[in-house]
This record gives C-alpha cells, sequence and structure tokens, in this order.
C-alpha cells in the first residue's frame, strides 16, 4: 500500500525539486544563508504560493484543495524536512484562518478562502505581551459602534503579525471579560485608517530566525461587523476548537525537524570511522540511532492516527490534540537530544564541517514548536481538566467503532472535514483507549497462530494492564480549582503514553496486511515497529521495571529497539527517509 497522504506530498516534493542543489530556490544552502542574515525567506515562500500549496489550507467546501487534513500535515512536514523556518513562516495562514473554518458563516469562509488562494497571509492574534498564554486575561478590547467595533490594544508575539495582511483576533467585548467575554474577530489591515494601528519590531531569535515573529498594536481600529466571526462572545470556544486543528498540524513540524537530524545523522555514523570501525558498526552509536528512530515510529504513528481523528472521531479531538501535541514535540526534543550526542561537537557547528551547519539549525529551529498554540504544561493542563470526565466515560467503555476504525485504517475513505462538528469536551472519552482489551486479544490470538512473535503480545498485555493502573490514577484524582499539583501533570504525561501506544496498536493491526513489508524493509510483517513503540513507551510508564529486570539478570525488553537500525539503514541505502510508510527522499525522482 502507497498511502495517499504520503504520495501527495511527495508529488508536491518532487515541484520544489533537490534541496541539496544550490541552485534551487528552496535549497538547504538558501536557507541557512537566509537564516544567517536573520532574513524572511519571502521569495521561498512567493514559490509555495506558485505552487499551490496555500490551496492545502482551505476546505474543499471553501473552494480549496484540504480533502484530507492528513495530506496538508504530510506536505508540511516535507516543507519541514527542508527548512523549519519555512514551514513556520508559510503555514501560519492557516492557524490565523483556522477560525473561520470552525465558526465563520458561508460567505466569510468563501472569502477568506478566495484570499488565501491569493497567497494573502493570516495572522492569528492571540498572545499579549503581559499575559502570554493566559487568553482570559487579554486586554485588547472591542467596542461595540454602531457600524461594528472599535478595537484597542497589542497583540504580540505574533507570528506574520507585521507581514499578514489580514489578522485574526481574539478581544475582549465585554468589560468583565470571563468565558463569554471575548470575541474573534478578522481584521483586514488594508482596510483600516490611518494611525489605527502599527506594528511592532519583530523580535531576534534564536532559532527560526527569519520569522516574522512581531507584534501589532491597534489605536481605536474601527472594523466592521461582518469581521466578526461566529457569535458575540464565542471567541475563547472558537479558539480553543480551532486549537484543536492547529495543534494536530504542528505535529507536522517536529516530524520534519527528526527526519532532517535522523537521516542526517544516519549518513555520518555510516562516513564516520573511529580507530578504523565505522561509527554505526559501534553498539553506543547503534543504539543512539535505534532509539532515536524509535521516537519517530511513535511520533509519526500518533500523528497520523490524529490527523485522521479529526475527520472521524471529532468530538473527541480535545484529547487527541492535547496528546499530540504535548508528545510529539517531547519525543523528537528527546530524540534531537541523543542524535546530537552522536554527531558530537559537528551538531554545533556552522560552516562547512558537517552539513554546512544544517544540523545545529535544526536543533535551533525546533525548540520553539513546543511553545506553539500552547506549551506541554498548558496541553497537559488541559488533559487533567478533562480527568473526571475521561474516568467515567472509561469505566462505560463505549467505543465508537466505525469512527475508530477509519482513523487507523489508511486504506479507508474519510469523511468530508467539518470543523463545525469539534466539541471542547470528550463527552464520550476515548475510544482508543476504550477498545485496548479487545485490540489485545486479537494481538494475542495472531501470536498464538504464530504470526507475530510473543514478546509482542506480551508488550501489549503489559500495555492493557498500564492503561487500567492509569485509568485508576484518574479516577481517584481531586479537581483542584486553580493550580493543579506536579503529580497531576504526571499522571497526565502518563495518561498520553498511553494514548500514543493504543493508537500505535490499532494503526498496526488495520494495516498490517496492507502494507508492502519489503518497501518497509520489515518494519510492519512481524510487529517490529510497533512492539518497539510500546517497549520504549512502557519504560516511560514502568520505569523501574526494566531496571529490575535487568538488575536480576533476565533479557533487557529494549534489546528489541536495537533491532531497528538494520531497516533505518535499508531505508537510507534505498534513497528513502526515516518513517512508518514508505517517503522517498526526492519524491517522485526516485
Amino acid at each position: 500500500m502507497r498511502h495517499s497522504a504520503y504520495r501527495v506530498a511527495e508529488e508536491f516534493d518532487h515541484l520544489l525539486g533537490d534541496p541539496r542543489d544550490a541552485g534551487r530556490l528552496f535549497s538547504h544552502a538558501r536557507s541557512l544563508v537566509l537564516d544567517e542574515r536573520e532574513e524572511f525567506p519571502l521569495e521561498i515562500c512567493r514559490e509555495l504560493d506558485l505552487l499551490g500549496l496555500p490551496a492545502h489550507y482551505v476546505p474543499v467546501a471553501h473552494g480549496g484543495a484540504m480533502r484530507a487534513f492528513e495530506d496538508t500535515l504530510q506536505i508540511m512536514r516535507g516543507i519541514a524536512r527542508r527548512d523549519l523556518t519555512v514551514a513556520i513562516a508559510h503555514g501560519k495562514t492557516f492557524l490565523g484562518a483556522a477560525s473561520v473554518w470552525v465558526a465563520g458563516d458561508p460567505r466569510q469562509s468563501r472569502d477568506l478562502g478566495a484570499e488565501v488562494l491569493r497567497g494573502t497571509p493570516v495572522s492569528w492574534g492571540l498572545t499579549e505581551r503581559e499575559h502570554g498564554s493566559d487568553l482570559l486575561a487579554g486586554e485588547v478590547c472591542a467596542e461595540r459602534t454602531a457600524d461594528g467595533y472599535r478595537v484597542t490594544g497589542e497583540k504580540w508575539l505574533i507570528n506574520n503579525a507585521t507581514r499578514g495582511d489580514l489578522v485574526c483576533v481574539l478581544a475582549r467585548t465585554a468589560p468583565e471579560g470571563g468565558s463569554r467575554g471575548f470575541s474573534v474577530l478578522m481584521i483586514d489591515k488594508r482596510g483600516l485608517g490611518p494611525g489605527s494601528f502599527r506594528t511592532l519590531p519583530a523580535a531576534r531569535l534564536h532559532g527560526i530566525r527569519g520569522a516574522d515573529i512581531s507584534g501589532v498594536a491597534f489605536t481605536g481600529a474601527e472594523v466592521g461587523r461582518s469581521a466578526l466571526i461566529g457569535a458575540e462572545g464565542d471567541g475563547l470556544e472558537i479558539v480553543l476548537k480551532s486549537l484543536q486543528l492547529t495543534r494536530i498540524l504542528c505535529a507536522a513540524l517536529s516530524l520534519g525537524a527528526l527526519d532532517q537530524a535522523l537521516d542526517m545523522a544516519t549518513g555520518y555514523a555510516l562516513a564516520r570511522h573511529n580507530h578504523g570501525t565505522p561509527l554505526v558498526g559501534l553498539p553506543q552509536s547503534r543504539r543512539l540511532l535505534a532509539r532515536s528512530y524509535a521516537d519517530l515510529l511513535t511520533a509519526e504513528a500518533l500523528t497520523v492516527f490524529a490527523a485522521r481523528a479529526l475527520h472521524t472521531l471529532p468530538g473527541e479531538l480535545s484529547t487527541v490534540s492535547a496528546v499530540t501535541k504535548f508528545l510529539v514535540p517531547t519525543l523528537a526534543e528527546q530524540a534531537l537530544g541523543r542524535l546530537s550526542r552522536l554527531v558530537g561537537t559537528r551538531s554545533l557547528l556552522l560552516g562547512d564541517t558537517f552539513e554546512h551547519g544544517r544540523f545545529q539549525k535544526v536543533l535551533r529551529d525546533h525548540r520553539i514548536v513546543g511553545i506553539f498554540d500552547g506549551s506541554s504544561v498548558i496541553n497537559l493542563n488541559s488533559l487533567v481538566n478533562q480527568f473526571p470526565l475521561l474516568a467515567r466515560a472509561h469505566r462505560r467503555g463505549e467505543v465508537d467503532e466505525a469512527g475508530l476504525h477509519a482513523a487507523a485504517g489508511l486504506a479507508d475513505r474519510l469523511p468530508e472535514l467539518d470543523p463545525g462538528r469539534l466539541e471542547l469536551l470528550p463527552r464520550r472519552g476515548s475510544s482508543v483507549l476504550h477498545a485496548v482489551p479487545a485490540a489485545v486479544a486479537e494481538l494475542r490470538s495472531l501470536a498464538a497462530a504464530g504470526e507475530v512473535p510473543a514478546s509482542l503480545a506480551r508488550r501489549a498485555v503489559e500495555l492493557a494492564e498500564v492503561v487500567d493502573e492509569v485509568i485508576e490514577q484518574i479516577g481517584r484524582h481531586k479537581p483542584v480549582p486553580v493550580a493543579a499539583p506536579a503529580r497531576s501533570f504526571g499522571l497526565a504525561e502518563n495518561y498520553a503514553r498511553c494514548f500514543a501506544a493504543a493508537a500505535a496498536l490499532q494503526l498496526w493491526l488495520r494495516n498490517r496486511s496492507a502494507v508492502d513489508s519489503a518497501a518497509t524493509h520489515g518494519l510492519w510483517e512481524s510487529g517490529l515497529w510497533l512492539e518497539c513503540t510500546l517497549t520504549t513507551l512502557l519504560r516511560r510508564l514502568r520505569p523501574t521495571r526494566t531496571e529490575h529486570l535487568v538488575a536480576g539478570g533476565g533479557e533487557d525488553p529494549e534489546a528489541v529497539v536495537d533491532q531497528l537500525v538494520e531497516p533505518l539503514l535499508a531505508q537510507h541505502a534505498a534513497g528513502q527517509l526515516p518513517s512508518l510508510l514508505p517517503y522517498s527522499r526526492l519524491g517522485a525522482l526516485v
């Protein structure tokens, strides 16, 4: 099976050409020069416009090309694989437009779709200098007038605040604020009166140096009533639903960064020798590569499931998106740290010493991804707030069988994306976790028939035990009105790891017979990638168990992860990028 979303991304990658060719506009060499100059990648963004990328930000219903959200995500992953700065600078338009896809009326959605298709940059004005991510503390106000609203206040640090012609602003429309005191306005800066707004200087950044991370200040800016998205007072709800879309798309940035780093580190380990022995032949080097690849496969499986769940399990997306936004950047940071140890000092160097300094750029650029659209703490806190509901729903054990199977079955046709079906709370809980007992029983049957290793079945049984333990702890959790204790965040992290493991289990079960084993170099046939994913996640969920087993002379259950080195090297030799599914390095050129 050649998964359609990967094929769409490969075709777009082919249009951009080989990034190793310095003569290409969107080349590694050009990206590094722009980064050194701290210069916005304007010409590259224009090329992406000409190639039709903006159409993938607009749902088909509003005149665009976004039929499956996963297509857009995989294209964005491919761009991040070339340069995270470009992906963040251009992809911000989708984030700015998301609130209209969620709550805009047909005319607003159609008009914005046309603007985006023309290449109009859209910014998302949420955060403020004094309040950060505390949206309910926002001071930008929109005072009602006879014809619309008068907007006053400052939004900062905002991506594309200066370049964006359109700014989607969360503003206080009720003086007292509160959950119903904010509204969303789509403000067209091109139509504002002289002196009613000014842009704020771009911040100097450690990573994504060329991005337009700046601000905008309004001074009595008059906007018409047609700027209001949804109903007055619905702003917070609209933003929270929009974040369910954007948090999943942010996972593409982490995957692209890790794709880059793992590919570079693999090439380095093959070429570099230590006292006559290839670096890739040393046990410690192989382990660093294998652990990093395991984290990539885990993050990729979760992201693929989440992107498809957006279509098929929209009522569960408040949980799915929070888990994805916390765990995928976290896994990527862990893997990047390992790979930097493998590459050593060359991971920090500029110039021609190693990959012309591209590795150090990836390390710098990715650090901001965990902050976008809610930091890790914010997403964990979102899960903590859902604990009572999730625990009650898990006891009922309801599973949306059709939605779950379509989310995991890569050959299944997805229903049309309908952001209007998103909900603030997962009233039915999490289908993928409710389905763990049945999935484990299915896997045990396969092991009994000799189709998969018994060790994989044991990992799945252990997962079921851990899920029960975590849900029991969540059920005993006492909600705290203001500041949740640190233990709650640890419990939320464990819930996220259980979710990722359950999603991986479903993904493997629903596609194991369809994926070409030869094309994936043995990752799928015996469940190798799944066993490695379960093993690494369980190591975090039960950190003392492995230590006790090894200390007692038993076999290290993590040794199976070392087997990932061979598929990784085979993919590299075949011109493929490290990936769960076949993905060629140069798309259709290979």
